[in-house]
């Protein structure tokens, strides 16, 4: 029983680990789960939560349910996962706001490792990925240029940004917060998290109702999305693996663009706590930014960065040859 118990201690603190990549543009919680060891149940477990589990329980009760797909280890995971989000979401939310060019500095050499990482999944290059690469590289860049399609408050746009934003999950090298943060959404989920503490440490119901609501959005989103994602990525990799590797690569190297640490703002909103925030931003030389720079200590912030996911790799590498 002792034994049990430490044993799912530790997916616990695996689950914290991933939840604290799962805050930070760049860093996958895919990646962690992969240097952990447990990437493999992870997803195993995923693909056999479904509609036979609802059978199953109906049929020969719940513990045949949920030992059909390890729901402990999963209850065990995610509870780590979500600890490690909400108590990480204040620091981020004050970093936004107090230190963004620092902040960003590291999210951009996060991102810039992330990048040489997945193409180096690739064994052979041809001209039919480079092309891939260009294109989607393009793609990526103009996508960063444009106005989010809808609020990022929307309770649609959440459910859009759960749906995308949880590839995370299935593909090491890729993260979930970097997705929300090129859709426009990740400073709009930081906040969510936010107010479900704040609500719920204070007794201010309405404010817990809004923030639930909107995360539930963005959890239904992320359910669809996770199903959908598996099967879709399980069949690209076995299929056209170096192809969709390219396609990621060319991907990211388009959005650097929107972790640019030096930025003009052009156009703001209000936000839900009535704080203007910005909507389009222009990359700019830091040599152009209006203000303190702080350009020596943001680039040795992306030094750390880039060499953090280095490190990580090294680890992953390490773990696959055990």
């Amino acid at each position: 029983m002792q034994n049990r118990f430490f044993s799912y201690l530790l997916i616990t603190l695996k689950g914290m680990a991933m939840g604290a990549a799962d805050v930070v543009p760049g860093v996958s919680g895919g990646t962690i789960a992969f240097i952990s060891g447990i990437y493999e149940e992870l997803i195993e477990s995923i693909d056999k939560f479904n509609l036979n589990v609802l059978k199953l329980w109906r049929t020969q009760g719940f513990y045949a349910a949920w030992t059909s797909f390890n729901g402990s280890f999963l209850l065990a995971l995610f509870l780590g996962i979500a600890m490690s989000i909400l108590s990480l979401a204040k620091l981020i939310k004050w970093l936004l706001y107090n230190e963004p060019i620092l902040l960003w500095a590291f999210f951009f050499g996060l991102v810039l490792a992330s990048i040489v990482y997945i193409a180096k999944q690739i064994p052979k290059w041809n001209l039919k990925l480079l092309l891939a690469v260009i294109a989607f590289a393009t793609l990526s860049y103009f996508i960063t240029l444009a106005e989010p399609f809808a609020s990022p408050e929307s309770p649609y746009y959440l459910l859009f940004c759960g749906f995308i934003a949880i590839i995370a999950m299935i593909l090491p090298g890729v993260s979930g917060a970097f997705i929300l943060l090129i859709l426009g959404a990740y400073e709009t989920a930081i906040n969510i998290v936010n107010q479900l503490v704040e609500g719920f440490g204070t007794g201010n119901f309405e404010m817990l109702k809004g923030a639930l609501f909107k995360f539930l959005m963005l959890a239904i989103g992320a359910i669809i999305g996770l199903k959908v994602f598996s099967k879709v990525l399980n069949w690209m990799f076995k299929n056209h693996k170096n192809l969709t590797l390219a396609i990621l690569t060319g991907f990211m190297i388009g959005s650097l663009n929107k972790i640019w640490p030096w930025k003009q703002t052009l156009t703001t909103r209000l936000n839900s706590e009535g704080m203007e925030v910005a909507v389009l931003e222009k990359s700019i030389l830091p040599s152009d930014y209006i203000g303190d720079n702080q350009l020596l200590m943001a680039l040795a912030l992306m030094a750390f960065g880039f060499v953090l996911i280095l490190v990580l790799e090294r680890l992953g590498s390490n773990k696959s040859n055990v």
